[in-house]
C-alpha cells in the first residue's frame, strides 16, 4: 500500500474544537455525540432489506420504531447504489421518498429526515416533504443542479467518495489504490472547496469515505483502521458499514441480515475513532453501543484530568 503521508488539515477546528451540524432547527455536537442514522430504503431491489419497506404505511412504521429504539436521524432512500443496481429515474424516486417523508413528518415534527439521493430534483421534493438533509453518494458530481438546491435550502450535505458507478465501481473486485486513506482525503479537499464554492456552508458538510463504494475488502478495512486520520481534515465522518459486502468476504456469511453482529464491531471501532454520524439497520444495539463509548470516552477524560 505504501507509507501513508500526513494529511493536511485546512479546515479550521471551532472555538470549542467540536465538530457540529445543524440540523431541524437543533445544534448537534457529533465530537460529544455521534449520532445514528437509521437506514430506511424505500426501494425493491436494495442489497439487505430491498421490498422490505416499499409500501409507505410500511416504510413510516419502520421510522417509528428506529425512532423508538434510538435515531437520531432517517435516511430515505428511494434508489438502491449497490454495486450492479441500475438508475431509477427522478420522477420514480420522488414517487417512492415523498409521501414516506410527509408520513414521518406528519406523526414526528422533530426527528431530522435525510434524503439518500444523486438527483437534484429529487433533493428539491425531498426538502419540500419535510427532509433537513442531503446524503450524496455522488459527492455533487451526478447532477450539477444538486449544490445550488442544497446551498439555497442551506441544510447539510453529505459528500461520499466513490470511485465509478453503481454500474461499474466494483468490476473485476474493485478499483487499485497507491494509498486509500491519501486519496480519499485529498478528494474531501476538492469536494469541500467545490461545494464551498457553489455557496454550501463548510459547517453543514459531512464527508464519508464510501466503504463498499469502489473498494476492495482491504479497502475497506484499511478505512475503519485508520478512520481517525479522515476525521482530523475537521468535518464530522459518516460510517456506513452496516451489512456491507467486506463484512461476509471476512467472515464467510453470505446473508447481509446475518452481518448484524459484525456491523456492531465496525460501529464500535468507528466511533472509537472519531466517527461522527453511523448509518446503520440495527438501530438499538447500535445506539445502545454509542453509549458504552461515550461513557468509556468519559471515563477516560475523568482519569486524565486526576
Amino acid at each position: 500500500m505504501g507509507t501513508q503521508p500526513e494529511l493536511i488539515v485546512s479546515i479550521p477546528p471551532s472555538e470549542t474544537g467540536a465538530m457540529t451540524l445543524d440540523l431541524r432547527n437543533r445544534r448537534f455536537d457529533l465530537t460529544a455525540t455521534p449520532l445514528v442514522m437509521g437506514i430506511l430504503n424505500v426501494t425493491p431491489d436494495s442489497f439487505s432489506d430491498g421490498g422490505d419497506h416499499a409500501d409507505p404505511r410500511d416504510a413510516c412504521d419502520r421510522a417509528m420504531k428506529m425512532i423508538e429504539q434510538g435515531a437520531d436521524i432517517i435516511d430515505v432512500g428511494p434508489e438502491s447504489t449497490r454495486p450492479g443496481a441500475a438508475p431509477v429515474s427522478a420522477k420514480q424516486q420522488i414517487a417512492r421518498a415523498a409521501g414516506v417523508i410527509e408520513a414521518i413528518r406528519a406523526a414526528n415534527d422533530s426527528i431530522p429526515i435525510s434524503i439518500d439521493t444523486r438527483l437534484a430534483s429529487v433533493a428539491e421534493a425531498a426538502i419540500h416533504a419535510g427532509a433537513d438533509m442531503v446524503n450524496d453518494v455522488s459527492a455533487l458530481r451526478d447532477d450539477e443542479d444538486m449544490a445550488g438546491v442544497i446551498a439555497d435550502a442551506e441544510v447539510p450535505v453529505v459528500l461520499m467518495h466513490r470511485r465509478g458507478s453503481s454500474t461499474d465501481m466494483q468490476r473485476g473486485g474493485g478499483p487499485v489504490y497507491d494509498d486509500v486513506i491519501g486519496e480519499i482525503a485529498a478528494f474531501f479537499h476538492e469536494r469541500m472547496a467545490h461545494a464551498v464554492g457553489q455557496g454550501i456552508s463548510p459547517e453543514q458538510i459531512v464527508f464519508d469515505p464510501g466503504i463498499g463504494f469502489g473498494k476492495r475488502v482491504e479497502h475497506n478495512l484499511l478505512i475503519l483502521r485508520h478512520l481517525d486520520r479522515l476525521v482530523a481534515i475537521g468535518r464530522p465522518v459518516l460510517v456506513g458499514a452496516s451489512r456491507k459486502s467486506f463484512i461476509g468476504a471476512v467472515l464467510e456469511i453470505d446473508e447481509p441480515k446475518c452481518r448484524d453482529q459484525a456491523s456492531l464491531a465496525c460501529a464500535v471501532m468507528a466511533v472509537m475513532s472519531g466517527a461522527g454520524i453511523l448509518r446503520v439497520h440495527d438501530v438499538r444495539a447500535t445506539a445502545e453501543a454509542v453509549r458504552i463509548c461515550q461513557a468509556v470516552r468519559r471515563a477516560r477524560a475523568d482519569t486524565a484530568g486526576e
